[in-house]
């Protein structure tokens, strides 16, 4: 069997802003014509990494091979073939046709130019007799980031790297956007990197979620981070209050402000109201409020609302046997506490 080149290598990429590392990822590969998602709390690297994966950004130190050849930033063998989308749009203060077609004259690319603008106006979802000579302040949010995104995927990127496209858009638009994205992969075998805190959208689409905290891969695949602080209980343990009187009960932090890691398939899923037994052990009662299937694994995962928080649970056969699964029943988690480890 033949294995594909990384489009991307990441080797000990360190970066910094004023001293202070933001980034350290000892190796990162992507395959051509995936799709990866970054998910991690604000701060944890994501917008960074894409900086840099985009090459408008080079690593304080560290080394990135593109389709296996040294890169570094607006380096001719890149700058048309990889595009970022930020979460807010750039748009130049000229009308909207313009603003799709600059890239491609740029590239010095003339030919069905009309053509090409009209139909990735028509991608996402907007009307080109309508939005043609439009002016680039009077769009909406939602439409400027629709532009933006048009403005990208004219080109027809080997890549295109998303940083939280649709936080600030309407609905609509945020639709639109997920869909015509997850399109450049299906119709141009497009590369498709998205930093999102939407993690159902990526665990949807993406063929990977990668996770990012403080810098640094925390894992990947489907996961629960809970963050501090914790409060001591009397009896050893140490507990997390998520509202309406619950907390979340854990072994003692190495620090009051660590996260916590809870893998999915730690978690059981038991009828409302059972007792949990053993020392060992805990649980909390919360609500299912959505229940899916991983495509690529083939498992069922349960989100479980318990007070401000949100437990994503692997779901086993041996969980149906005690109990029926609907979204909105009560349950009850247990878990061993020593199946919690900390970041």
């Amino acid at each position: 069997m033949t294995v594909s080149q990384p489009v991307y290598q990441l080797d000990n990429i360190v970066h910094r802003y004023n001293g202070q590392p933001v980034l350290n990822i000892d190796h990162l590969d992507i395959q051509p014509s995936s799709i990866v998602g970054l998910v991690g709390p604000n701060g944890s690297g994501k917008s960074t990494l894409l900086k840099i994966m985009g090459f408008i950004q080079k690593p304080t130190e560290g080394q990135i091979l593109f389709n296996g050849k040294p890169a570094v930033p607006f380096d001719e063998a890149v700058r048309f073939q990889v595009t970022l989308l930020t979460q807010e749009p750039c748009l130049m203060k000229r009308p909207v046709f313009k603003n799709v077609a600059y890239g491609l004259n740029v590239r010095g690319d003339n030919k069905n130019q009309e053509k090409l603008v009209c139909d990735a106006l028509a991608m996402v979802g907007l009307d080109p007799n309508t939005f043609y000579r439009r002016p680039w302040d009077q769009l909406s949010g939602g439409e400027a980031q629709r532009v933006a995104l048009a403005a990208r995927l004219v080109l027809k990127p080997k890549v295109l790297l998303l940083d939280e496209p649709t936080a600030n858009v309407d609905a609509a638009s945020s639709e639109l956007i997920r869909s015509e994205s997850i399109r450049a992969r299906s119709d141009w075998g497009a590369t498709i990197v998205i930093a999102s805190h939407d993690r159902q959208w990526l665990y949807d689409v993406c063929d990977e979620v990668l996770h990012l905290f403080k810098g640094k891969p925390a894992g990947s695949g489907r996961s629960n981070m809970i963050f501090g602080p914790w409060v001591q209980k009397g009896d050893g343990c140490y507990a997390k209050r998520i509202g309406d009187g619950t907390v979340l009960i854990v072994p003692p932090p190495p620090n009051e402000d660590a996260t916590a890691f809870m893998d999915p398939a730690s978690i059981r899923i038991v009828p409302a109201n059972e007792k949990t037994t053993g020392k060992d052990m805990a649980s909390v009662e919360g609500k299912i409020i959505r229940l899916s299937l991983d495509q690529p694994s083939g498992h069922l995962f349960a989100d479980v609302r318990i007070g401000s928080l949100t437990l994503v649970v692997c779901v086993e056969e041996s969980h149906l046997v005690t109990t029926t699964l609907h979204r909105g029943w009560p349950v009850t988690l247990t878990y061993r506490l020593d199946s919690v480890s900390w970041l």
